[in-house]
């Protein structure tokens, strides 16, 4: 792609950064340009943004139904998935996973749960004490 061919679509990415492309400049050498996004990509993030609000959100639900324990939640908001949450941690994922279970996650220690608490960034004891607020 030359490079005044570098989309230059507004869409959300572009209110919060601007992207790096390689392009061909006018002596046909490869170089950098910013572009403010794509609208195919900007659709796309749009969509994938949506998707993950709607299962932090019943997510939410669950934890409130007494189904999931916080770790979901936060495992949904810092967009991980199990296999992710259990290497960040140092626990085995079939542990993570059982740590989901709200019965479970309230007999854990607190040297555990300070694992959980620093890979989210959060205290123990806001993780101890989370409350779904809608």
């Amino acid at each position: 792609m030359k490079k005044e061919e570098v989309p230059q679509d507004n869409g959300s990415l572009s209110k919060v950064a601007q992207e790096i492309c390689y392009a061909i400049d006018e002596n046909g050498n490869y170089t950098t340009v910013q572009s403010s996004g794509w609208k195919v990509k900007s659709t796309a993030l749009d969509e994938s943004i949506k998707l993950i609000e709607e299962r932090v959100e019943q997510t939410k639900k669950e934890i409130t139904a007494g189904k999931l324990s916080p770790l979901a939640y936060f495992m949904e908001v810092h967009r991980m998935d199990i296999s992710i949450l259990a290497s960040y941690v140092g626990i085995h994922r079939w542990f993570v996973k059982r740590h989901f279970n709200p019965k479970r996650f309230r007999k854990l220690s607190d040297k555990t749960l300070k694992k959980y608490a620093d890979v989210f960034e959060i205290s123990v004891e806001e993780l101890k004490n989370f409350t779904v607020n809608n």
